[in-house]
C-alpha cells in the first residue's frame, strides 16, 4: 500500500476497520492533539467508508464547545486535557455522527503547553457508544513523556485505535 504514514498506524487502522466491518459497528472520532491523525489511518484503509461516519478535528476550546457542545464549564473548570472534556467530546461526537461508537483524544503534544500537572505527552482518552450508560465513563490518562510532537502524536492515534476495537467476546 502506498501511504506516507507510518507502517504501525496503517496495520492498526485496518485491524479497527476488519474488526467493526465484521460486527456491522460504525464508528466516529473526535481528535484535538492527533489533528486527524486517526482519521487520517482509517480512510488509509480501502473500505473504510463502510464504518467510518466522521471525524471532528477541534483543536481549539471553541471548536470543542461549537462542534461538540462540549460545556464551556467543564472546560475552564477541568481544562482542555482532562477525562471531562475528553468524555464531553466523545459523547458529542457520538451524538452528531450517529455512529455506534466514538473515541476522543485530547491531550499536550508540545513542545510548549505543558504545565506541571499536565506535562508535554500529557494525553487523554474516552470511548462513548450508543445506548451505554452516560453515566459510566470509559476514559484513561495516559503519560507519554516527551517523545517529541510527532511521537507522542503517533502514540495517541495508536492508543485511540485500539479503544475502536470491539471488546472480545466473553468465553
Amino acid at each position: 500500500m502506498d501511504t506516507i504514514l507510518p507502517a504501525e498506524l496503517v496495520a492498526a487502522a485496518q485491524r479497527v476497520v476488519d474488526a467493526n466491518k465484521a460486527i456491522g459497528r460504525h464508528i466516529s472520532v473526535a481528535e484535538s492533539c492527533t489533528g486527524g491523525l486517526v482519521a487520517a489511518a482509517l480512510t488509509e484503509i480501502p473500505g473504510s467508508s463502510e464504518i467510518f461516519e466522521s471525524g471532528f478535528v477541534t483543536y481549539s476550546n471553541d471548536a470543542k464547545i461549537s462542534m461538540l457542545k462540549v460545556s464551556s464549564d467543564v472546560i475552564e473548570t477541568f481544562g482542555a486535557v482532562s477525562i471531562a472534556t475528553a468524555w464531553s467530546m466523545a459523547q458529542g461526537a457520538l451524538e452528531k455522527s450517529g455512529a455506534d461508537v466514538a473515541v476522543a483524544i485530547t491531550g499536550v503534544a508540545g513542545p510548549g503547553g505543558g504545565t506541571e500537572k499536565k506535562p508535554v505527552g500529557t494525553v487523554v482518552f474516552a470511548r462513548a457508544e450508543k445506548g451505554g450508560d452516560p453515566g459510566h465513563v470509559v476514559a484513561d490518562r495516559k503519560d507519554f513523556g516527551d517523545l517529541g510532537r510527532g511521537g507522542i502524536r503517533l502514540q495517541a492515534a495508536l492508543c485511540a485505535l485500539e479503544l475502536l476495537l470491539p471488546a472480545p467476546e466473553a468465553p
